[in-house]
């Protein structure tokens, strides 16, 4: 796969407005290699199952399972490719742990600002924002301005590369994931260490992860069980609420240098499961360490549970 453009061009200035009303020279950064979910590799991409529906699975064209009760997701192989590009615009000087106005406009092939998005999953963009050594995770929402523009504030905790996994839907056609990269410079911390405990408490709960099979291996089907308890009671929460009209959401990435788009899983929890658990059915492409974050809703507080997990 092409790597993709890392460097900066300072090529404008711009007013970034949310939070930032003084114009600053910025940087602009162009992501190479756009994928569409319907035409997305089989390495890649998003898992969306219904424990009521049969799995598609083994489909030639993407890699994507879709239940049919997800139906904002429904037919996707079917709609056509917008062939996007999204072009990221942030300040030329980034100060590590304090707020970054950032913009990230949507065009068309031919360079013409695309104007009208399609929601899904309640939102017309989702961003995940993460550092290449996997220590640092957003999920965050930006908001629209119009004529293909979208701004937030993002914010980079520590010297690092970071890359920018913009996912979107441009009206009538196929979601699409952006790539776009922000270097922050500084020297870095140390290499953190990798965790691969499965049991961990986040905040107020007690998360517990269990596998379908003991060893996860390279293209099969595994089923991921993120068991739910209060830290304090251990007992099974009773106030889960749903996470962007889902009982949850589950971002994997590989460990990998740099990022890229065939490292990136984007999985939708199943429906029906116990109160207390959030199910998820993926396939990881290659060997390797993956991280996992998984996201769920404790009435009104998004809880973020991370774990790593190694597949042969």
């Amino acid at each position: 796969m092409k790597s993709f453009l890392t460097a900066l061009a300072i090529t404008s200035t711009l007013a970034l407005t949310q939070g930032c009303a003084s114009q600053v020279k910025s940087g602009e950064i162009s992501d190479t290699n756009p994928t569409s979910i319907s035409n997305a590799n089989p390495h890649t991409g998003h898992n969306m199952e219904d424990s009521k529906k049969p799995k598609e699975k083994d489909n030639p064209h993407n890699g994507h399972n879709m239940g049919d009760s997800h139906n904002e997701h429904s037919g996707h192989s079917q709609l056509e490719p917008a062939n996007a590009t999204a072009k990221l615009t942030l300040p030329s000087k980034i100060t590590p742990n304090a707020p970054v106005p950032i913009a990230i406009e949507i065009k068309d092939k031919n360079g013409k600002a695309i104007a009208n998005f399609d929601k899904f999953q309640e939102e017309l963009m989702h961003l995940i924002v993460v550092s290449d050594d996997l220590q640092s995770f957003q999920h965050i929402h930006p908001a629209y301005k119009g004529n293909g523009r979208f701004e937030v504030q993002v914010d980079f905790p520590y010297p690092s590369n970071y890359t920018l996994f913009s996912d979107y839907k441009v009206a009538g056609k196929a979601e699409q994931v952006s790539v776009l990269k922000a270097p922050v410079p500084g020297q870095s911390s140390a290499k953190p260490k990798i965790d691969l405990a499965t049991t961990k408490t986040f905040d107020n709960t007690q998360v517990n992860l269990k596998l379908s099979q003991s060893t996860i291996k390279a293209g099969q089907e595994v089923h991921l069980i993120f068991n739910l308890q209060d830290a304090a009671t251990k007992k099974p929460p009773t106030d889960l609420k749903p996470y962007l009209g889902e009982r949850g959401h589950l971002v994997i990435l590989k460990q990998s240098s740099p990022l890229t788009q065939a490292d990136y899983i984007h999985a939708h929890a199943m429906k029906n499961t116990p109160d207390y658990e959030v199910h998820f059915i993926t396939r990881f492409p290659k060997q390797g360490k993956y991280k996992m974050w998984g996201q769920f809703n404790r009435n009104g507080k998004i809880i973020t549970a991370d774990f790593w997990v190694t597949v042969i």
